[in-house]
């Protein structure tokens, strides 16, 4: 069974005067461990798909099942990860990290330790008790990926991460956090406008139509490489940016 399906799925937005419908029949499934990349047109919803798996909104029909139950907001079975990374300037790092769970009444010596553990495990320890502005973008991003998995959710959610990084930094981070997940056997769903972003990153490439959005096609990634920087320089990199740019680009 797949750890994530979308099944027929409609949304429409209702307003006292007119209706839009922004999603529909939409179906598609994630396996567990998959890295799958979400584009499609500027526009036709990606977020709010996000949203949906998240539990923070409910389609207007079809369901949104995680291990075959419906999602909820409430459940830690989905970890949310935006587009900057919303640290505390005033916290340290590791007050940071533990922020989410505290909040959440879910910090025991356990969990501590598990959150304290991948501060360690990816470089981050040394800098427990410095202040977000002491760190770089790239290291930033990694605190935010910690804490966000601190809570050990199933599912992964990345709604354009990297955006607010500049395009060197950009690189680095993405092999950063594609090594985390990986290393951590999570299940990913990355949402992103940059086509060369999603191919050096994801197993499979979903692509949306114009709004109402729906699957346009899903494309499975063949390139040998272990990262992000490795796959850009495979041959097979710009033969799948070239077909996914012109799905994308053509209605």
């Amino acid at each position: 069974m797949a750890l994530l399906s979308l099944d027929s799925i409609d949304l429409i937005y209702q307003t006292e005067k007119s209706e839009t419908e922004a999603v529909s029949n939409l179906s598609f499934t994630v396996d567990e461990g998959e890295f799958i990349a979400l584009v499609g047109p500027s526009g036709c919803g990606k977020t709010t798909l996000l949203s949906m798996i998240a539990g923070l909104m409910k389609p207007t029909r079809g369901s949104v099942t995680i291990d075959g139950e419906p999602v909820s907001p409430s459940s830690g079975t989905v970890g949310y990860m935006l587009q900057r990374d919303n640290l505390f300037e005033w916290r340290t790092i590791e007050a940071n990290v533990l922020l989410g769970l505290s909040v959440q009444k879910k910090l025991t010596d356990e969990s501590r330790q598990y959150a304290l553990g991948m501060l360690d495990k990816y470089g981050l320890g040394e800098f427990r008790s410095a202040y977000p502005q002491e760190l770089s973008g790239g290291m930033r991003q990694r605190a935010a990926l910690i804490r966000t998995l601190a809570f050990k959710p199933r599912l992964l959610l990345l709604d354009e991460p990297f955006s607010a990084v500049d395009f060197q930094t950009r690189m680095t981070v993405c092999d950063d956090v594609h090594s985390i997940i990986k290393n951590e056997n999570k299940t990913a769903l990355l949402v992103t406008h940059d086509i060369s972003e999603a191919v050096s990153m994801a197993d499979k490439v979903i692509v949306l139509t114009r709004r109402p959005a729906t699957v346009k096609k899903i494309f499975t990634l063949d390139i040998d490489a272990p990262t992000p920087l490795k796959r850009r320089e495979s041959p097979r990199f710009s033969e799948w940016f070239d077909r996914i740019w012109k799905e994308v680009s053509h209605d």
